[in-house]
């Protein structure tokens, strides 16, 4: 189960790091090394998410994620996009661009730094959105119900989240613009710049969001459809037809996943420019990284996990909303990503713990789970 989940990720593994070795020797290797361990490290609580969705698709979308996703995954994010955000802000074609990040590095360095409160402001509104509306639904398993309860009763306002995403965004704009002026004006232009990338992530988070919504619901509503004509169709001998809505829901969903992944992977593309500014190593690097994100969402959907460990999806999208926060405070000040990373590994652990926690009671109540599901709140 272990070789078939992660046997690719292996496989790209081995190959990256010969692929650093013949392109830069030793040094290479350990730059390629370390860029992996940061966007796993970084892109935990990505997985832990991704399974939440992913499990409700079938198979055949499972593997459509795992290799046509991670074409998308690997290759445009982690090589392409880096390329397209010199190229946008420099105002270049794309084969200079490349030519700049394979001749100059440190130029090209210079341009994507330049280019970052615009990813920030579009990645953080867009995980901050991601965030709020799970905060705000009531949800039967609570895991800080001291928090989550008054959250959830809040959220019957409607479109709080959407107001409270727009209040910490006009907040970041007005901060970062205050903060040019101070510096001699040179990027006063960027707080506009801000609202407007912040504007396009909390759209795009409406538009995929809804749209794979609602052909979830609509998907839930012909299944329970079909269960009930189910028997009268077999009585007739008439062969089942296929539901052509769930291919249309899975595809929505499947392409949340990859805005949602998009997402995820700005703090690690930027963060990588700290280790180095070749491309090269950075897209072999974080690819590889990428691979085992990808293999272990697949891993926690198909052993269960998030099913046994309730409090896993709570603690990623804690995880979630530090990272939100994080990726705005950069547009003006600088954080170390070792400290990105361990925010988000600290609240899965912690909801992981809990989780544990809360079986061993349930193992020795030896009650009515689904009443402790729907009572039991652990505090970290």
């Amino acid at each position: 189960m272990l070789l078939k989940t992660f046997g690719w990720s292996f496989a790209v593994t081995a190959l990256g790091l010969v692929a650093a070795v013949f392109y830069g020797g030793w040094t290479a290797f350990g730059i390629v090394a370390i860029l992996s361990i940061l966007e796993i490290s970084l892109s935990f609580d990505n997985a832990v998410v991704n399974a939440g969705i992913l499990k409700k698709m079938n198979a055949f979308w499972q593997k459509i994620f795992l290799t046509i996703g991670i074409l998308i995954a690997v290759f445009g994010m982690r090589l392409v996009f880096p390329v397209v955000i010199v190229a946008v802000s420099a105002q270049l074609g794309p084969i200079e661009a490349v030519d700049l990040a394979l001749t100059d590095k440190d130029r090209y360095q210079e341009l994507v730094t330049d280019a970052h409160p615009s990813i920030a402001a579009f990645g953080g509104m867009f995980l901050l959105m991601i965030f709020l509306d799970f905060i705000f639904e009531d949800r039967d398993i609570k895991w800080l119900g001291w928090l989550e309860r008054p959250l959830a009763k809040l959220g019957k306002v409607d479109m709080l989240s959407v107001c409270i995403a727009l209040v910490v965004l006009l907040v970041s704009a007005i901060t970062f613009g205050a903060h040019a002026h101070q510096h001699g004006g040179t990027h006063a232009d960027k707080a506009e710049t801000v609202l407007l990338a912040g504007i396009a992530g909390l759209i795009t988070y409406m538009i995929v969001g809804g749209l794979s919504g609602y052909f979830e619901d609509k998907l839930e509503e012909e299944e329970e459809r079909e269960h009930e004509e189910e028997e009268a169709a077999e009585r007739a001998g008439k062969p089942k037809s296929a539901v052509k809505l769930a291919g249309k829901a899975a595809f929505f969903m499947f392409l949340y996943l990859e805005v949602l992944d998009a997402s995820f992977s700005f703090d690690g593309v930027i963060g990588a420019f700290a280790i180095t500014n070749d491309i090269v190593l950075m897209a072999l690097g974080l690819g590889i990284g990428a691979m085992y994100v990808r293999s272990l969402t697949v891993y926690l959907v198909r052993q269960g996990t998030l099913d046994d460990y309730v409090y896993l999806e709570h603690g990623a999208h804690y995880a979630i909303g530090a990272l939100a926060v994080i990726l705005l405070v950069t547009i003006q000040y600088q954080i170390n990503e070792i400290i990105t990373g361990l925010v988000g590994v600290v609240l899965i652990g912690a909801s992981f713990w809990s989780s544990v926690r809360r079986n061993k009671r349930l193992a020795e109540a030896g009650g009515d789970g689904d009443q402790e599901k729907a009572e039991v709140s652990s505090g970290v």
